[in-house]
């Protein structure tokens, strides 16, 4: 019976994160949308631009999907997409021929500064902050 009421719990508290998760990815996609942009979207901008100096701007597509919830094919047609918007650019890495980088352009960072406050509203309200 107190295996019953744990896994209960437990079971309650995996839905409050679920919902939570998609009221919030709900409340940025539409800040962002008449930007053109949706919450996934909007994570690989922001992790560019906030890549640490030693990375500089630049990073590998294989480390993004480290940090960014999606499989590596989604990954792939998001940075495909983005770089069609001239938000990134991509390049083959020069040590390992199978690597490739994404590096944000001008564009990409203009973009990503005009609209992260509106992320930043949408997560607070959200998120209840």
């Amino acid at each position: 019976m107190a295996a019953e009421t744990v896994g209960i719990r437990l079971e309650e508290r995996w839905r409050e994160i679920l919902s939570v998760h998609a009221r919030t990815l709900g409340e940025i996609d539409r800040a962002l949308h008449p930007h053109g942009l949706g919450a996934s979207d909007f994570e690989v901008l922001d992790l560019l631009a906030t890549a640490s100096p030693e990375e500089g701007e630049q990073c590998r597509v294989q480390n993004l999907g480290g940090r960014v919830h999606l499989s590596q094919s989604a990954l792939s047609r998001l940075i495909a997409r983005l770089e069609k918007d001239g938000l990134v650019t991509r390049s083959l890495c020069r040590e390992d021929r199978r690597g490739v980088y994404v590096t944000l352009t001008r564009k990409g960072h203009d973009l990503h500064a005009e609209v992260l406050p509106l992320q930043r509203a949408a997560l607070a309200r959200a998120l209840g902050e």
